[in-house]
This record gives C-alpha cells, structure tokens and sequence, in this order.
C-alpha cells in the first residue's frame, strides 16, 4: 500500500470516526469513553471488508477528503474536548469555500473557455494569488482560512495525496455542498430572526 492510499483512507476514517459525533446518546459519554468509541470506530473502519476497508469503499465513491475538510473535521472531534474556534471563524470559513466553489466549480464543469483547474499543477502565479489570500486573511484574523490555506499548501507540496492539483487540496465537492448548505441555513436563520421580531 503507498503512502498517499495510507493518508486519503485515514482522511476517510477520520470523516467515518467524527459521525458518532452525530449520534444523539453520545452527547452524554464523558471524554475518555468518547475518545475510545471514535478510535475504536478509526481502527475498525479501516479493516479490510472483501478486501477493501470500509474507509476504501467511501474514498472510491468520492475521492481524498481536501485538507480543508479534515480542518473541519478535526474542529468536531476535538468540540466536546473543549477546543472550539470561535463561530465567526468558522462562518469565515464557510462563507469563503462557498464563494470560491462558485467561481470554480461552474468555470471548471465548461461554463467558461478557461479552466482554472489548471492553474493548481503548480502556476506561481496561483500560489501568488493563494499567498495574498492567507495574508488578507491573516490581517482579517480569519484563523481557520490562514490555517487550512497554510496545510494544504504543506500537504500539496509534500504529496500526501494521490493527486499532484493543489486545487484536490483546497475544496472537493463535498465541501463545497456542505459550506453552501451551511451558509444558506445561516443566512436563512438570521434573516428569520430579523423578519419575526418585525412581523410582530
């Protein structure tokens, strides 16, 4: 097995640990039983099941989970152990994927003559426009997007990854549908919030 299927399966098993997270009666676990059940589900999900983990059955469906979502990932699992970034970083975050999945995915699919995806076999020009991101992010104090720009990079250019497109790094699909889902919801329950008091 090469390094980068021991890294994309890990990604999946991290995502396939984090669902317990889910599980209503969990809430209540203490933090040493929560840490043994998301382990014990880590390990058992990458056992081989006719000859492919279970974590090997949802990386062929989707591919590589990107770095930025195991940012988000790791976010959840580490909750109920007390280390929360604030919303507002988050929302940050959220709003910044869903922004950037617009522009890119229709571009991508042939909606445009130009083809970003491209630019992610290594364009300097790309990574300029990356740097001045993180730094306007930085400035921002927009943690979560310096954070997940800064280990994509590192991971792109170490090759954890099957793929050598620095883009399979920042946002997949599932990403993308999950930020614009989370972004509409919140842009919907602030716009309730508003709309009710008024309505009275």
């Amino acid at each position: 097995m090469m390094l980068t299927d021991v890294t994309g399966l890990c990604g999946h098993a991290s995502a396939l640990a984090a669902c317990v997270l889910l599980v209503p009666a969990v809430r209540s676990f203490t933090w040493q039983r929560l840490s043994w059940l998301m382990a014990a589900v880590f390990l058992l999900v990458l056992l081989p099941l006719n000859g492919l983990p279970l974590a090997g059955y949802t990386r062929g469906m989707v591919g590589d989970l990107s770095i930025t979502t195991l940012v988000l990932i790791g976010l959840a699992i580490l909750r109920p152990y007390g280390i929360v970034a604030t919303e507002k970083s988050r929302t940050q975050l959220l709003i910044f994927i869903a922004v950037v999945a617009l522009i890119f995915y229709p571009m991508t699919l042939g909606i445009s003559l130009y083809d970003p995806y491209r630019l992610g076999y290594g364009e300097a020009g790309f990574f300029s426009v990356v740097l001045l991101i993180a730094l306007l992010a930085w400035w921002r104090q927009s943690n979560l997007i310096v954070l997940s720009i800064a280990l994509a990079t590192l991971a792109w250019s170490l090759g954890v990854y099957e793929s050598n497109n620095a883009w399979d790094y920042f946002i997949d699909p599932l990403l993308a549908s999950y930020a614009a889902f989370a972004v509409l919801r919140k842009g919907w329950q602030g716009w309730r919030t508003k709309a009710l008091p008024a309505a009275r």
